[in-house]
């Protein structure tokens, strides 16, 4: 028989908690997420990402009857709440008012088939939760906790504790699914219908608005993109790299250049691209490395100067560099910045994910290559290296 101290410690010791909590904050927007042992009589944090000083951290305890997730454990079901104020049901709810939140959900974790507690979120502003893909990515992520807690019970009792290869690959496609498919086609449906609106006549205000949100959307399909190459790198089996000597790798350089160049008209991007033979590597994946380091660079660079980008072959090897300029980078930040959901240390007054170099990186491992980053008080540069054997 395990008390909520084992069950905390338990939560405590599966790796991925950190980045599951992290993921459920950035693609929310709330500020406070937590997996909580709720039991007839407590309720226990086990896991906390705190962005809005709530208080709580793991082994903190609530006062049972004030929380919604008693009531969760009594229906077994979910609770979405988008906004209080505007809730039918909980607009004089107790709860919201003494923790002071206008957002709000829950999903039942259960283990063994048993219930064990929530995976919760709340903010103190109101957010758009209720929808499938956010309330099929919290029910994903609360079968993987149930998941990993029944992995840890039989491990704890001596008996076969590993799931089989069919059970995880199968895991790692619902997971991989729900972002690629749940979460990908709200966002086509909000694309298309800004692209109609936008076909008819707009006053100026309105069409700004109509130009925001395609921004949002395509910021959105971006962080889809990247949590779904975090996803293939640390759930499955890395990048699939198609590799094939291509002639064309310079102008598909060019290309994700002259597409942040659209996209940041004020920015000034100077490539000096010269490849005298082909290149066997994935051209799409080197594309998408070029872009997100040009991007990085024009996010944390100086604005008063331009980006510069080269690409060469020397010395037997292809090798890519983007440099911008701007204060050195201290090496606690150097340090940081090829791991995952680095950016709020890194970078903390950034907005994002922090995957882009950590994706950076692992497409520059696939192809055999290495990404290094060099830091002074004239540029940063980012460079990548790989043999052309």
């Amino acid at each position: 028989m395990t008390t909520i101290a084992d069950d905390v410690a338990a939560v405590g010791r599966i790796d991925m908690m950190g980045s599951l909590l992290e993921v459920v904050c950035r693609t929310t927007g709330m500020g406070f997420s937590a997996i909580a042992r709720v039991t007839d009589e407590h309720w226990v944090a086990c896991a906390v990402r705190d962005e809005i000083a709530f208080g709580l951290v793991a082994g903190s305890e609530l006062e049972l009857t004030t929380t919604i997730c008693n009531e969760i454990r009594q229906s077994g079901r979910e609770v979405v709440i988008d906004n209080v104020a505007e809730d039918a049901t909980f607009s004089r709810h107790p709860t919201p008012a003494l923790y002071g939140f206008q957002s709000y959900i829950s999903v039942p974790i259960q283990r063994n088939g048993v219930f064990f507690g929530t995976l919760c979120a709340i903010d103190p502003r109101p957010a758009r939760l209720n929808n499938t893909a956010v309330i099929g990515m919290f029910r994903l992520f609360a079968d993987l906790i149930g998941q990993h807690l029944e992995t840890q019970v039989r491990l704890m009792e001596s008996e076969a504790a590993l799931l089989s290869e069919r059970e995880d690959a199968e895991l790692r496609e619902q997971f991989i699914a729900v972002l690629g498919h749940d979460l990908r086609n709200p966002l086509a449906s909000i694309q298309a219908g800004c692209r109609l609106i936008g076909r008819g006549e707009l006053p100026d205000k309105s069409r700004s608005i109509v130009g925001l949100m395609n921004a949002s959307v395509d910021r959105m399909a971006g962080l889809i993109d990247d949590v779904l190459d975090f996803a293939r790198t640390r759930l499955g089996g890395g990048f699939e790299i198609e590799w094939r000597a291509d002639p064309a790798l310079a102008a598909a350089l060019e290309q994700a250049a002259s597409e942040l160049r659209m996209a940041r008209p004020g920015r000034e991007i100077l490539t000096d691209i010269v490849l005298d033979l082909p290149v066997a590597c994935d051209t799409g994946r080197l594309a998408q490395l070029f872009s997100n380091l040009l991007s990085n660079a024009l996010k944390h660079g100086s604005e008063r100067a331009p980006v510069r980008a080269t690409a060469r072959i020397e010395g037997g090897a292809f090798v890519l560099s983007v440099a911008s300029a701007g204060p050195a980078l201290e090496q606690q930040t150097l340090a940081l910045l090829f791991q995952p959901f680095s950016r709020a240390t890194a970078y903390p007054d950034k907005q994002g994910l922090g995957l882009g170099l950590y994706i950076c990186a692992e497409i520059a491992r696939a192809h055999a290559g290495e990404l290094t980053v060099t830091s002074t008080d004239d540029e940063t540069r980012f460079t990548f290296t790989m043999p052309l054997a």
